[in-house]
């Protein structure tokens, strides 16, 4: 029986069978104030959390329009692994920390690390080095760099990082520069838009100019120069040589953080126009790209130090006073002891200045990279009829009679024309046989009867035989592509005659081709499954720069007075992303203009070394002197550059003691290893090409570790 509560009591209904769970009152319970307050404190005291889980950001203490308080930061994290720092502020005690103006305390300037982490060790030094040129750090009051690295270790890309960097930061926590300027050859302009693409990714805007009337490049010329402020919309302008000729007048108007002049060996006069557009920029900051910074002389190398840090070498006269002269005399192989002695410190002295700004590592660097080059120089003998034409040519014209002191006349140059283009098929000398110009007169009786100039008949030439059997022992042997070179469009229109006969399918590249066009033709070749087997260069046609890693055999079909045209040829196939090993012929006539003008690229290679890659031990074979010899021909040689270098090594014709250890294909030479037979060759292909038309071959490596050679 429930007990029933009397009505009127004050008691609310109690159950008897569980306990209340509080005091049960009608009257409402009232916290109490102090509590409630203590409650409400603690949590406005509570730090505020960002609702996100595992959230590791700022956590947005910073309110618009108030200035942060504390120290600044530098834009990337300078303790992060692999981090490139290219300034670390200087150290601190406790007590200058606190004197300090934190609003002016510098910062670190780190590499983004979208770039440092695809740089390898070499690049990182060249930024790094770079980027204390360009910011008077090296040289106190010189802004300029020559980065003169050989080709294939990424100079490219070590401006571009340079570039991004100057762009985005500084010690003073705010960009370097607002706009920097890229000057290059016209063929390379679409070159660098796609690099800086690739790899920076879309964070910046380039604004590259190939094409357009005069009005319509002006008007984005001067938009270029007019952005100004922290966030410039394209701050980087890329413009060909020659376009920046012609609109130079819009350029210098303003101010650019940066110039970059790639390819730079184009201001070695610094007479023309170009240089003098350039030089009168308004941008301390000056950065040449050339990895070949001499070419023919030291003057022009004077005018390439002197753009980008006027005044280091003195003036011109100053310059050929001190430093040219002698060491030009010391360098003669008739120099007397004391003259060269004299040279040698002149140029430890020039040496030492110009190492300050100038950068080059060569390409024995990449060897880790890379896999073996074998470079072959190859020496064919005239056929009948070239040697006949050749000895009626020297009779009738008398070339040499009128070289005098070493100067060249106009008649002299077309002779020497006429030499190189019968050295390369007679069917090039053709059309001066039926004209009978002078040198070729009755010269026509001498081919064989019904000739004519539309069959490509190899057979009448030394080097065109050679090239025939390298090419079907390629194709029969193996899937290797081959890259052709010549200087004479007219030699590829034989090498286009040949493939067509031979049934080979080839690309040709030549200076007509627009800029589109090739990098399509490139990318095609350079793809595994495409069927082209030959790819025609000319050597002229701004090949520079161009990347056929397709290929892996390389046949320069004749020599350039200039050793860097060859050099950047050579340097097509064996570069980054190349995965067989490489293989480069360089043919010469035996005997002929040919091997004089590779006898003098070794003397201007020497002057280069001597200057750029310090190598004290070049060997000093040629006299100037004997540049007068270019006009003979000598029938009783396998090699007139091997009798020249005098070699200690070979005994009656065979090499008898191997080239010194350490040496590679960037050696003189003297120290390369000398064939007059196919017995000491490593190349197959060679091997199987020596009974056409080889006399003696010089071959080296680019590194050890021949695993790859077949």
């Amino acid at each position: 029986q429930k007990p029933v509560s009397e009505t009127g009591s004050g008691e609310c209904y109690r159950s008897p069978f569980r306990k209340p769970l509080a005091q049960l009152t009608n009257r409402p319970h009232c916290l109490d104030s102090s509590q409630h307050e203590a409650f409400i404190r603690s949590i406005l005291s509570k730090p505020f959390k960002v609702p996100i889980p595992n959230y590791k950001g700022p956590l947005g203490l910073r309110a618009l329009g108030i200035k942060r308080a504390g120290l600044r930061s530098p834009l990337h994290d300078p303790f992060e692994e692999g981090a490139l720092i290219l300034y670390e502020p200087p150290l601190l005690s406790a007590h200058d920390q606190l004197k300090i103006d934190k609003d002016k305390a510098p910062v670190h300037v780190v590499v983004d690390p979208v770039l440092s982490r695809v740089l390898r060790p070499h690049q990182r030094e060249g930024v790094k080095f770079l980027w204390d040129c360009v910011t008077s750090r090296r040289i106190p009051g010189s802004h300029g760099c020559i980065m003169a690295d050989e080709m294939g270790l990424g100079k490219t890309l070590q401006c571009i990082t340079l570039m991004w960097t100057l762009l985005r930061q500084s010690p003073d926590c705010k960009p370097e520069i607002e706009k920097a300027m890229v000057v290059s050859p016209s063929s390379l302009v679409r070159n660098w838009y796609n690099e800086v693409e690739k790899w920076l990714g879309g964070r910046i805007q380039p604004l590259a100019i190939d094409g357009g009337s005069k009005e319509e490049i002006d008007r984005k010329l001067v938009g270029f120069m007019n952005q100004r402020g922290l966030r410039v919309p394209s701050p980087i302008l890329i413009i060909s040589y020659e376009t920046f000729r012609l609109h130079a007048e819009a350029l210098q108007k303003g101010s650019v953080g940066l110039v970059i002049c790639d390819e730079g060996h184009r201001l070695k006069n610094s007479e023309n126009q170009t240089y003098q557009a350039l030089n009168s920029l308004n941008t301390p900051r000056r950065v040449l790209i050339s990895g070949t910074p001499i070419q023919n002389d030291l003057l022009e190398y004077f005018s390439l130090v002197h753009f980008v840090n006027s005044g280091i070498l003195g003036t011109a006269q100053e310059f050929k006073r001190h430093f040219e002269i002698p060491i030009l005399k010391g360098r003669d192989a008739d120099a007397s002891e004391a003259e060269r002695h004299k040279g040698e410190e002149r140029l430890k002295e020039l040496i030492s200045i110009v190492n300050r700004c100038l950068i080059r590592r060569t390409s024995d660097i990449l060897s880790k990279y890379l896999p073996v080059k074998i470079e072959q120089v190859v020496c064919c003998r005239l056929t009948p009829l070239q040697a006949e034409l050749y000895k009626n040519f020297l009779k009738q014209a008398k070339p040499a009679e009128e070289l005098k002191e070493g100067k060249i006349s106009v008649s002299s140059l077309s002779s020497i024309t006429s030499l190189k283009k019968l050295c390369n098929h007679p069917a090039l000398i053709h059309d001066k046989c039926v004209e009978e110009e002078e040198g070729f007169t009755g010269a026509l009786d001498l081919f064989p009867a019904g000739y004519s100039t539309k069959s490509v008949e190899p057979q009448l030439s030394g080097k065109m035989l050679v090239l025939d059997y390298i090419l079907a022992v390629t194709k029969s042997t193996s899937n290797d592509k081959v890259v052709l070179v010549s200087n004479y469009t007219q030699t590829l229109d034989l090498f286009e005659k040949l493939c067509r006969n031979r049934r080979y399918l080839y690309v040709r590249l030549d200076g007509t081709m627009s800029i589109k066009k090739r990098a399509k033709i490139v990318e095609r070749f350079n793809s595994p499954s495409s069927p082209e087997f030959i790819f025609m260069l000319s050597s002229k046609a701004g090949g520079c720069g161009l990347n056929l890693i397709g290929a892996n055999r390389l046949v320069m079909f004749d020599p350039d007075w200039n050793p860097a045209n060859d050099e950047q040829a050579m340097a097509r196939v064996w570069r980054d992303g190349q995965k067989k090993t490489c293989y480069i012929y360089r043919l010469l006539s035996t005997g002929t203009i040919e091997e004089k003008i590779f006898q003098r690229q070794t003397h201007k290679k020497a002057l280069s070394s001597c200057v750029v890659d310090e190598e004290q031990d070049v060997e000093r074979h040629f006299s100037l002197g004997e540049l007068k010899e270019l006009f003979t021909l000598n029938e009783n040689t396998t090699s007139d550059t091997h009798d020249k270098i005098k070699c200690r090594r070979c005994v009656n014709g065979h090499q008898v003691r191997p080239p010194p250890e350490g040496s590679d294909c960037t050696s003189d030479l003297s120290q390369w290893n000398h064939c007059a037979d196919k017995r000491g060759l490593q190349d197959s292909v060679l091997k199987a090409a020596w009974d056409a038309a080889v006399t003696f071959t010089f071959h080296h490596h680019s590194h050890e570790e021949q695993r790859g050679i077949p």
